[in-house]
């Protein structure tokens, strides 16, 4: 894919899923943060200057640069740093973008994902957000894409949590997706989950249960369980999603044989990649995993630059 304008890079962006709004934001954000300003920047502003690539290389200096991966992974958020790129690239003059890889491919160590040509200031400006953006999401991508094939042969799904970098969650969760993995709640507003501090403050799992259904009943409802009991009291009020928590592998196998043709059940607490078979023969239908999120490492992809005239 080959773009020469901002119109198609953000076209890229939206054909992927993701807001557009929401994107600029965060790099408008991210710019901001990197060139000392102050507020959110309109797209492809800047409050201050790259210091150094400023006073180093005049201003009509052409330049190219490369997107190459250090490391073996899953990459997520190739139109998400073409679009970091173009948002400086634009204003400076003419500038080309070339994909060369799509979010949820497998790549190698050596792989070009992102190509780029145009104002050589306005490359190295953009270069530290587009890689701390592609990189995150790429290690998202790369975890997620590790218990996918953990599960493969199973009818367990992996899936993410809130457990997200503040302002960021939309792109975590995209990373997620590209990488087989499934997506729980956006936010607390979307979905409820009832959880134990809900259920002491309510006095019960089925009063925190039913407490749910009369304000919100048209809004998805998950319960936390920490027992078979609780289980088939939640089940027995009309809860249709059970949270199982911190249960051994034979607990779990025992609810879901019981109450499947009721309810679908998801795993949480204790999950390993080297227990997720374990998991999964229970016969759950998704296993929660934070640290797909939280805890995945940046994948090491750098940016090779070349200086023209």
């Amino acid at each position: 894919m080959i773009c020469t304008t901002l119109a198609q890079v953000e076209a890229l962006v939206t054909a992927a899923g993701l807001d557009l709004d929401a994107v600029s934001l965060i790099i408008s954000e991210a710019l901001d943060e990197d060139l000392g300003g102050r507020g959110v920047l309109p797209t492809g502003a800047g409050a201050g200057l790259d210091v150094t690539s400023h006073a180093t290389i005049p201003a009509a200096q052409s330049a190219h640069a490369e997107f190459v991966v250090r490391e073996s992974g899953t990459v997520a958020g190739l139109p998400v740093a073409g679009y970091a790129m173009a948002t400086v690239c634009a204003p400076a003059g003419d500038f080309q973008i070339i994909l060369h890889a799509t979010d949820g491919d497998p790549v190698r160590r050596g792989d070009v994902l992102i190509s780029v040509t145009g104002n050589a200031r306005a490359l190295l400006t953009a270069e530290r957000v587009a890689l701390n953006l592609i990189a995150m999401m790429s290690g998202v991508a790369t975890a997620t894409r590790a218990w996918v094939e953990a599960l493969a042969g199973t009818n367990t799904k992996v899936r993410d949590s809130r457990k997200t970098l503040p302002g960021l969650r939309m792109l975590q969760k995209y990373a997620v997706r590209v990488a087989g993995g499934t997506n729980h709640r956006m936010s607390l507003a979307d979905a409820a989950l009832v959880k134990d501090n809900h259920v002491v403050a309510a006095g019960g799992v089925v009063e925190a249960y039913r407490a749910v259904r009369r304000s919100f009943p048209d809004v998805p409802v998950e319960v936390e369980v920490t027992s078979a009991e609780q289980a088939r009291q939640v089940v027995a009020a009309g809860a249709t999603e059970i949270l199982l928590d911190n249960m051994s592998p034979d607990v779990m196998a025992g609810i879901v044989a019981e109450l499947a043709e009721l309810a679908t059940f998801e795993a949480s607490g204790g999950l390993t990649l080297l227990n997720a078979v374990e998991v999964a023969r229970t016969g759950v239908n998704f296993v929660a995993v934070g640290a797909i999120t939280h805890s995945a490492p940046a994948l090491d992809i750098a940016l090779d630059f070349s200086s023209g005239k």
